[in-house]
């Protein structure tokens, strides 16, 4: 089992689950980045905390085997020269070294791939985070610019003569609640869906409003 899991107060998984109840749904989005982010900035610490102890694990295991050869060299200078009870001490010392390679090896190995799952989390989170954070400022700017047609139609439909255009504008009036009310605060609560289907689910919703707002023009105007 690995020894690096995930452990957070939210994830992306639960985001949309909190949106649909949240009184304040771009205030809990800025709780999960904020999170987010936290764990970003700890999981960068732990990761140069790991790349420093592999270099440490490499040159332990290399320095070993750098030892390994050369007690085998001296062993056979040792031979040659006739000279067999030094030859057993340097193998005596080869033996050791290579035991000793062996384990930081295998502990090099296993921290390196430790090192990679954590390089993997860490992309992960950064990829959440960059998602989150760029439909929150489209939200944000979708829900402006619904506040300035507001703004727009309560400026120029004050004091407007009754006629076709005073008609006209109260229907445009309506119809901007109602489009506030649906695309902001639902758009926002069902973020997490729109993350997965955002393509799709966009171009449906918006077919489904064109209809019900080609229905009532009908229906106004009959």
């Amino acid at each position: 089992m690995s020894v690096i899991k995930r452990v957070r107060d939210m994830t992306i998984a639960t985001l949309n689950d909190r949106l649909e109840k949240a009184e304040d749904p771009v205030r809990l989005i800025d709780q999960f980045l904020w999170s987010t982010h936290q764990e970003i900035v700890q999981c960068e610490q732990l990761q140069r905390q790991y790349a420093a102890h592999n270099d440490h694990l490499l040159r332990q295991w290399k320095e070993a085997e750098h030892w390994k050869n050369r007690r085998e060299e001296q062993a056979v200078t040792a031979l040659k020269a006739g000279e067999e009870n030094v030859a057993k001490l340097a193998l005596q010392d080869k033996v050791i070294h290579e035991e000793k390679a062996q384990r930081y090896k295998e502990l090099y190995e296993q921290s390196r791939s430790e090192l990679a799952e954590l390089e993997q989390l860490l992309q992960e989170l950064r990829d959440e985070y960059r998602i989150v954070y760029d439909q929150r400022q489209f939200y944000l700017a979708r829900m402006e610019s619904l506040r300035l047609q507001q703004r727009l139609n309560a400026r120029f439909g004050a004091g407007a003569a009754d006629g076709p255009a005073s008609m006209f504008r109260k229907l445009n009036d309506r119809l901007t609640d109602i489009e506030l009310e649906t695309k902001s605060l639902r758009d926002l609560r069902r973020m997490g869906q729109e993350l997965a289907y955002h393509a799709g689910t966009v171009v449906h919703d918006t077919i489904e409003r064109e209809l019900e707002q080609l229905k009532r023009k009908l229906q106004q105007g009959g």
